[in-house]
C-alpha cells in the first residue's frame, strides 16, 4: 500500500509541475560517439562503444580524409570517401519528465538515416537534406537508468550526387521535451496578408495536439516593446486568427526589421504550458511579367547567387558563424538574394538570411524520377517526393526572407510528358501549404513547345539558366508569366592567376563533346581574368550586363557565390573543387568579386589587378574595376599610361602595359577631380606574415562561434608577395583547436582538416574554436620564418 500511496502522490506532483513548465529545447550536440564501420549489432541498447572515437555535432566523416581517385564518389562528389557510420549517445531523463513528450530532431543527416532508442528501431529517413525528428517518449528510461540513442548513417551509395554532399549527422540536434498538450510546429503557419507603414495584418495559424485549449498570442516590435496581447482559444485543436498592427517597421534587405511573435498554451493558472517562438518579418512582394520584382511596392532588381551547402574546409557540417561568414562577405558585395542550389539549407541558415535581410529561392530538387546520377534521389523519388516537399514547405514557411518555392533544377522530366503530371502535382501541394508564395523551377530548354515543365501552366514564375542569346525569345515564348534568370555564367577562375588575354572567351571545355578542357593549364589552375567559361556559360560581366538591361527579368542568380567542394569543371582528378565561385573555396575574393560590387553596391571601389611580379619584356593586360566615377588613368613609376572608362559592354578599364618592375598605381576621376586611388608594388621574397582574424563581426552568440585567420605573406617593405609559397604549421598552444586549413587551390589534395598547409598566391586561411569562449586563447604560425604568436583575448558578450 505505501508504495502505490508513493507512486500516487509522486504523480499528482509530476502533474503539477508539469504544467508550471513549457517546451525544453536541449542542445544535443555533444559527446556522441562515432565509428567508420558497420554491425548490426551497433544498434542494441548493451553494446559498449567506448572504444569509439568521441565527436561533436555537427559532424561530417568524408571531410578529414585526403582527397583521392579511388573514391567511388569521383571527382564531381568531392574525391572524397563515402560509406557507412555508426553515432551512439548515452543520456538520461529526470524522474519529472516521465509526463513529457520527448522527441529528437535532427537539421539533416546523409543521407539514409535509421534511429534507434533503447535498442527500438524508430524508423528510416530517405531524404539527406531535410530535417526530421522521431518520438522517444515510449521506450524511455528515468532516473538513474540510462538512455542510448543510436544512429546509422548509410551513404555507400556512390555516386549519389554532382556535388559534394557530405556524411554523417552534418546539422544540429535537439532532444525536446514537451507537455502533453503542445503545439504542432509543422502547423504553425505565420503570414502578413497587409502589409504598409500605416498598418499591417499578421495571421496566425497552428495547431494543438488536444481538442481544446486556451491560449494567448504576444507580438514585440523589434527594440522588444511589446505592440499585441491577445488570448485565444484552439477549437478542436486549430487556431487561425487575425491582427492588425498600426505603424509597422518593415522588413527589406537593406533594412530586416524582425518582431517577435510567441504562441503560448495556457493552464488553469494562466502559467504557460507550451510556447513556439517566431521571427516575422512585415514585407510584401510580387513578380511582374514586364517589370520584373517589387519589395514592398518598390522596385528592386533581384542580384542573388546560387550557393551550394558546404562550408568550406567544414565540409558539410553546418556552423552558423561560418555560414554567417559566407553570407556577409556575399551581402559587402551588393549580394541579395540566395539560391540554395539544389537542395533544402540548414534551417539556421535561413535564419541568418531573415537577420541580415536576403532573399532566399528555396530550392527543394536537383532530380525527380529521372537520373542524374546512378544513385541519386531518383531512386527514392516515386515514394518520397511529395512528402518530403510537404516537409520542407512546412518547415520553412515562416520565414520572411523566403520569395520563391523552387521544386527543381534542369529537370530531365521538362523533356516528355511526364513533366507536366509531376509539375501540376507538386505545385499543387506547394500552394496549398503556402498560398503567399510563388512557386518556380530551373529551366534549360527555351522553346515552349518542347518544355512540358512549363506546359503544365502550374509554374508562378518560370527561371532560366544561361542561354543569354535567348533571353528575347522568353518573354514571346512563355507569354504572360514573369522570369528570372535562375542560374547564369558559369565562369571559370583560380584565384590571384593570369594568364595572357586571348581575344575571345575561351571555353573550357569548349563543348559537350569534351568532357574536360583540352590543353588547359598543366598546373589545373584557370586564368582569374573575366575570359575563361564553361561552354554553356558565359563571363561575369557579359552576364550581368545582358540581365541588367532588361527589366522583364526580375533578377540574377550567378554560378556560383562561392567555390564548393565537387564539379570541378573543367579538370579530371586532381582538381577536387569547383572554379566557378566569385570567391574561392577559402572565402578569399576572386578579383571579379570587385566588378560586382562596383555595379552592386554604392561603396567606392577601384580594384587594381593583376599583380606587379613578371618578367621584363612581357606584355601585361592592366584591367580596374570601379564604380563613382568617370574614369581611371594608369600610371607606372608615376608617368602616365593613359586613361580608360567602362564603355556599354565592358564592365571595366583596361590597358596593356610593358611590365618594369616597381609601382603601378590606378587614380580614378569624377568632373575632373581625383577620388579614389590604389597602387600595386613589385614585391621581393617574403620576409613576414601579416595575420587577420576576424571573429565578432561573424560571432552568433554561442560556443560554436569560430575564429577566421587570414595569413599573407609580405616582403621587407610590407608589399603582398604573390607567387613565392610557403610552409604553414599552425599550432595550439592555449584553449583554442584548429579546425583546419585552406588555400583555396581547387587541386590541393591535402586534408582540409589538417593544421599545415602551403599558401596559395601568398594567402591561407585557418579556422579555430575556442575551447573557452571566456578566455583567453594562444595560436603559433610556425614557418621558416619563424614563429608568429596569435593572442585571442576572451570573446566579448553579446548585447
Amino acid at each position: 500500500m505505501k508504495h502505490k500511496w508513493y507512486l500516487t502522490l509522486l504523480s499528482i506532483f509530476l502533474f503539477h509541475s508539469l504544467f508550471g513548465q513549457g517546451r525544453e529545447e536541449i542542445p544535443f550536440n555533444s559527446n556522441w560517439k562515432f565509428t567508420l564501420s558497420d554491425d548490426s549489432r551497433f544498434s542494441a541498447l548493451d553494446y559498449n562503444s567506448e572504444d569509439w572515437k568521441t565527436v561533436e555535432l555537427p559532424h561530417d566523416w568524408s571531410i578529414a580524409s585526403d582527397f583521392g581517385k579511388e573514391y567511388p564518389a569521383g571527382n564531381a562528389g568531392g574525391a572524397l570517401p563515402g560509406g557507412i557510420g555508426w553515432y551512439r549517445k548515452d543520456f538520461k531523463l529526470n524522474e519529472i519528465d516521465r509526463m513529457k513528450h520527448v522527441f529528437i530532431r535532427f537539421g539533416g543527416a546523409y543521407r539514409y538515416t535509421d534511429v534507434w532508442i533503447n535498442g527500438v528501431h524508430l524508423g528510416k529517413n530517405n531524404n539527406g537534406y531535410l530535417s526530421f525528428e522521431r518520438e522517444l517518449t515510449k521506450h524511455l528510461h528515468y532516473g538513474d537508468q540510462i538512455n542510448t540513442i543510436a544512429v546509422k548513417v548509410d551513404n555507400s551509395l556512390q555516386p549519389n550526387s554532382r556535388w559534394y554532399t557530405g556524411s554523417g549527422i552534418y546539422r544540429n540536434v535537439t532532444l525536446e521535451k514537451r507537455n502533453p498538450s503542445h503545439l504542432l510546429r509543422e502547423e504553425t503557419f505565420i503570414t502578413t496578408p497587409k502589409v504598409s507603414k500605416e498598418e499591417s495584418v499578421i495571421r496566425i495559424q497552428s495547431s494543438v495536439n488536444t481538442p481544446a485549449e486556451d491560449g494567448e498570442i504576444v507580438l514585440q516590435d523589434p527594440n522588444g516593446e511589446e505592440v499585441l496581447r491577445k488570448k485565444v482559444t484552439f477549437n478542436s485543436g486549430k487556431l487561425d486568427v487575425r491582427f492588425s498592427i498600426p505603424e509597422i517597421k518593415l522588413w527589406s534587405v537593406e533594412d530586416p526589421q524582425l518582431y517577435q511573435l510567441q504562441i503560448n498554451i495556457l493552464g488553469n493558472g494562466r502559467n504557460v504550458k507550451d510556447m513556439l517562438t517566431y521571427r516575422v518579418g512585415f514585407r510584401s512582394f510580387h513578380f511582374d511579367t514586364d517589370n520584373g520584382f517589387f519589395l514592398n511596392d518598390q522596385f528592386l532588381k533581384i542580384k542573388g547567387v546560387c550557393l551550394h551547402h558546404d562550408l568550406g574546409l567544414l565540409g558539410a557540417a553546418f556552423n552558423k558563424s561560418a555560414a554567417k561568414r559566407q553570407l556577409l562577405i556575399m551581402k559587402d558585395m551588393g549580394v541579395n538574394a540566395i539560391r540554395t542550389a539544389h537542395n533544402p539549407p540548414a534551417e539556421e541558415l535561413l535564419d541568418l538570411c531573415d537577420e541580415i535581410g536576403l532573399l532566399v529561392y528555396n530550392e527543394a530538387y536537383d532530380m525527380w524520377n529521372k537520373r542524374k546520377n546512378k544513385f541519386d534521389y531518383h531512386i527514392d523519388f516515386a515514394e518520397h517526393h511529395l512528402r518530403d516537399l510537404e516537409t520542407f514547405v512546412k518547415r520553412d514557411r515562416n520565414h520572411p526572407s523566403i520569395i520563391l518555392w523552387s521544386i527543381g533544377n534542369e529537370i530531365r522530366e521538362q523533356f516528355d510528358s511526364t513533366g507536366m503530371g509531376y509539375t501540376k502535382g507538386m505545385a499543387s501541394l506547394v500552394k496549398q501549404l503556402d498560398p503567399t508564395r510563388p512557386v518556380t523551377a530551373a529551366l534549360t530548354e527555351n522553346n515552349y513547345s518542347k518544355n512540358f515543365i512549363a506546359q503544365a501552366n502550374a509554374l508562378d514564375v518560370l527561371g532560366f539558366n544561361y542561354k543569354i542569346f535567348d533571353y528575347d525569345r522568353l518573354p514571346k515564348e512563355f507569354k504572360g508569366i514573369p522570369l528570372i534568370a535562375s542560374e547564369t555564367t558559369s565562369a571559370l577562375q583560380t584565384r590571384g592567376v593570369y594568364d595572357p588575354l586571348q581575344d575571345t572567351i575561351q571555353l573550357w571545355p569548349a563543348s559537350s563533346k569534351d568532357k574536360f578542357v583540352v590543353n588547359g593549364n598543366s598546373d589545373f589552375t584557370v586564368s582569374a581574368y573575366d575570359n575563361v567559361a564553361a561552354y554553356w556559360g558565359t563571363t561575369h560581366e557579359k552576364a550581368w550586363l545582358e540581365v541588367k538591361k532588361r527589366n522583364y527579368l526580375g533578377g540574377i542568380f550567378v554560378w556560383t557565390g562561392f567555390d564548393y567542394l565537387g564539379e570541378p569543371v573543367p579538370y579530371p582528378f586532381p582538381a577536387r573543387s569547383s572554379y566557378y565561385g566569385i570567391v574561392d573555396l577559402a572565402g578569399i575574393p576572386k578579383d571579379v568579386y570587385y566588378m560586382y560590387q562596383s555595379e552592386w553596391t554604392d561603396a567606392e571601389v577601384l580594384h587594381l589587378l593583376p599583380h606587379w611580379n613578371w618578367e621584363e619584356g612581357q606584355h601585361i593586360d592592366v584591367w580596374a574595376y570601379y564604380n563613382n566615377a568617370d574614369e581611371v588613368e594608369l600610371f607606372l613609376n608615376e608617368k602616365s599610361l593613359g586613361k580608360s572608362a567602362k564603355t556599354s559592354n565592358r564592365l571595366h578599364a583596361k590597358w596593356e602595359v610593358p611590365f618594369a618592375p616597381g609601382t603601378l598605381k590606378a587614380v580614378k576621376y569624377k568632373d575632373g577631380r581625383v577620388v579614389q586611388e590604389v597602387i600595386k608594388r613589385t614585391a621581393g621574397a617574403p620576409r613576414k606574415l601579416l595575420v587577420a582574424t576576424e571573429h565578432e563581426r561573424f560571432a552568433v552568440g554561442d560556443t560554436t562561434d569560430l575564429y577566421f585567420i587570414q595569413v599573407s605573406l609580405l616582403d621587407a617593405q610590407g608589399n603582398p608577395v604573390p607567387n613565392e609559397e610557403l610552409d604553414l604549421q599552425f599550432k595550439s598552444i592555449k584553449n583554442i583547436r584548429i579546425l583546419g586549413t585552406d588555400n583555396g587551390f581547387q587541386a590541393d589534395l591535402k586534408s582540409l582538416s589538417l593544421p599545415n598547409r602551403q599558401t596559395h598566391k601568398g594567402v591561407l586561411v585557418a579556422f579555430a574554436k575556442k575551447d573557452n569562449p571566456d578566455e583567453e586563447a594562444i595560436i603559433h604560425i610556425e614557418s621558416k620564418l619563424g614563429t608568429e604568436k596569435l593572442i585571442l583575448n576572451a570573446d566579448k558578450k553579446p548585447n
